[in-house]
């Protein structure tokens, strides 16, 4: 699935040439990143959850500031970030992002604000491990697409694993029995493994790398002002103070930029974060933590389940004519519904997804985030809601449909009050488990920039590295969610059992009167 999911991207990127600009006079500077991705570049304030803080939100919001602008943070999942920057959903992107010769292909880079390197850890245990070559057929940890990636296939002979998350590369790493080594940017392991005392440092620093913001190929102006911005900032010493505060300023940045490397000012977020890190709660404490996390999480579920809601809605609507079609219609648009769940059924929800949400701009179709995810699930659980429909609708014996014919009822008036209420009976089931499963689904919807209740779980856990309790209370929220719709069913299979039996005798007797 994820080397899927990152295949879809590139291919969009590729894909990608229909340009799209800033506004002119725009006064809010859209940036996308994903809080996901956690320290030290984005990631939730463990003191106000509600808040997005590290280096890159304050680096943009310095150069918003200095351009008379207000940021504004955009949420993305990091493999969508560069097909959400050409769909036009935000202006740029910062979140570590390194400036590789791949990624100019699809987009341009600012000037760079922040220069590192690679940086291997190992297990304290490990003695083998002390340079680049010693990695060869060992296990390998990394993050997709990145520097270190192509780092670690030049090498050669690497088992190379590939996480979505840094914390679990370096929670196997300290295990000991899943990795051998993590490779990756300098800040992540600083923030990640140093404070460990599983873990250390080994080896020089590898390779040469630069963040920069990204921007989409035609927005010259825009990228001219911001460069302008950095630039202004590197001279007055915001930018040092910036990095000085995250506790990242390193020499190689300051003798690119020839000033001088000390720190003239104190780490105070980089403290703040190993104090919140080593800091032992109790069990009250958690407790009260847990609660202070329910805003969020219930922000997340109302979109959640907006979104599950809507898309049900059009599922059940489009697969019940689907169906009808299948069966009753001409034998044309019977192939046409039948191509229609073949193709959706066998395709993955997340590439839909994606071509819904990146792939129709190039089109001139463009939907809001919202929109997108309502459609997209709703299309997809169309075709399931056809195919229990369909089983629905043929476990009515045709004697039925016969008998109705005999009383002088039409096609169309055996299936409204003979057929389709009996078949609607059968298929509250099916449909209600379908309804729960989607609301599983709808975190998928994250890859098109929705904040939802899974992408709020992600942020938490990855910023109080909690991924049991704050995943046992999404867990319960999610739980809480799909109960009431599965007692509603229940009583909805009660209700249409009795009501057929009198809907099918009043017809018998008005039919009867008639004749």
């Amino acid at each position: 699935m994820l080397q899927l999911r990152y295949f879809v991207v590139s291919l969009f990127c590729f894909f990608n040439s229909l340009p799209v600009f800033a506004q002119e006079g725009q006064k809010t500077l859209r940036w996308g990143s994903d809080a996901d991705s956690g320290a030290p570049y984005v990631f939730r304030n463990a003191k106000d959850p509600s808040q997005i803080i590290g280096l890159d939100a304050d680096i943009i919001h310095a150069v918003a500031d200095h351009l008379g602008m207000k940021a504004e943070f955009v949420q993305n999942q990091w493999d969508g970030l560069i097909p959400g920057l050409l769909a036009g959903n935000y202006d740029l992107v910062i979140d570590g992002l390194e400036i590789i010769e791949e990624r100019k292909q699809s987009i341009s880079f600012s000037d760079p604000y922040y220069i590192t390197h690679e940086q291997i850890v190992v297990n304290k245990e490990n003695y083998e491990i002390n340079k680049l070559a010693d990695l060869r057929g060992k296990r390998v940890a990394t993050l997709p697409a990145s520097l270190a990636y192509k780092i670690l296939e030049d090498v050669g002979g690497v088992q190379v694993k590939i996480y979505d998350e840094e914390v679990n590369a370096y929670a196997d790493l300290a295990a000991g029995d899943r990795l051998d080594a993590v490779l990756l940017d300098q800040p992540i392991a600083q923030y990640y493994a140093k404070h460990n005392p599983k873990l250390k440092f080994v080896g020089s620093p590898i390779g040469h790398m630069e963040y920069g913001i990204a921007f989409r190929k035609n927005d010259k102006e825009l990228r001219l002002k911001v460069n302008r911005a950095l630039n202004e900032l590197i001279k007055n010493g915001k930018i040092q103070q910036i990095h000085e505060k995250w506790g990242l300023w390193n020499k190689t940045t300051a003798e690119t930029w020839n000033v001088s490397a000390e720190y003239k000012s104190e780490p105070y977020g980089y403290e703040d974060y190993l104090s919140n890190m080593g800091l032992e709660k109790t069990w009250l404490d958690k407790v009260k933590q847990y609660v202070s996390f329910l805003p969020l999480l219930a922000k997340g579920a109302v979109v959640t389940l907006e979104i599950s809601i809507l898309a049900m809605i059009l599922a059940v609507t489009l697969g019940l004519f689907i169906a009808l079609v299948r069966l009753y219609a001409h034998p044309f648009f019977s192939k046409l519904a039948l191509i229609y769940v073949e193709i959706i059924r066998g395709t993955p929800l997340l590439i839909q997804l994606y071509i819904i949400f990146y792939g129709l701009p190039h089109l001139g179709l463009k939907l809001s985030p919202f929109f997108a995810a309502v459609i997209g699930l709703g299309l997809n659980y169309a075709a399931n809601e056809a195919e229990n429909y369909r089983a629905g609708l043929t476990s009515i014996p045709s004697s039925q449909m016969d008998a109705a014919f005999a009383l002088g009822m039409s096609r169309l008036e055996s299936l409204r009050h003979i057929i389709i209420p009996q078949a609607v009976r059968v298929v509250i089931p099916p449909v209600t488990n379908d309804f729960i499963s989607l609301i599983k689904d709808s975190s998928l919807v994250s890859v098109i920039t929705l904040i939802e209740l899974t992408t709020i779980y992600g942020q938490l856990a990855s910023t109080y590295f909690d991924y049991l309790g704050i995943g046992l209370l999404a867990a319960s929220v999610y739980f809480l969610i799909g109960l009431p719709f599965a007692r509603l069913s229940r009583m909805a299979e009660r209700y249409f059992a009795v009501s057929n039996r009198r809907n099918f005798n009043k017809n018998i007797q008005a039919q009867g009167s008639v004749k």
